[in-house]
């Protein structure tokens, strides 16, 4: 009987890690961004648009329902906590009153990255905390993972 070689392990280990799958993106996931600032709209969407996801977009949490309703999809909602006339915590709450759109999950995205904020969001019921600014690199994965049902609470 021969021993086994200790290379082949790490090779076999390796190549599980390398296999080892991603969280799949749907097909055809729709994600609604509450954001009023232009430009960390236009950075989100551009990282949604790599992934290969469709983004829509409202500036205030202001008849977000009324607006989600008339999506044919919606598969995930980023909301700003700092809004205006209506802020992310009153939007959220509307949001969570309606039959239709009370399951679909909402991740509070602020620049008010903070223990204290991120406990006031899962307090309120929001499904997970992404602090501002979004770091590029780790977007795509914390995307893939809030879209395959696993909450992701992350300061920065």
């Amino acid at each position: 009987m021969s021993t086994p070689d200790p290379q082949d392990t790490i090779r076999n280990a390796n190549a599980d890690t390398q296999t080892s799958r991603k969280p799949s993106i749907p097909k055809d996931a729709t994600v609604l961004v509450v954001e009023d600032n232009v430009s960390n709209f236009v950075l989100i969407a551009r990282m949604l648009g790599y992934l290969g996801v469709h983004c829509e977009w409202k500036t205030s949490g202001y008849e977000v329902v009324e607006y989600a309703d008339t999506l044919p999809r919606l598969d995930l909602i980023l909301m700003d906590i700092r809004l205006p006339y209506e802020d992310g915590y009153g939007a959220m709450s509307k949001i969570r009153a309606s039959d239709r759109l009370k399951r679909i999950p909402i991740v509070a995205v602020t620049a008010e990255a903070s223990v204290e904020q991120m406990e006031k969001a899962r307090a309120s019921g929001f499904n997970g905390f992404l602090g501002k600014p979004l770091d590029p690199d780790r977007f795509p994965e914390q995307i893939r993972r809030i879209l395959a049902g696993e909450p992701v609470w992350e300061l920065g």
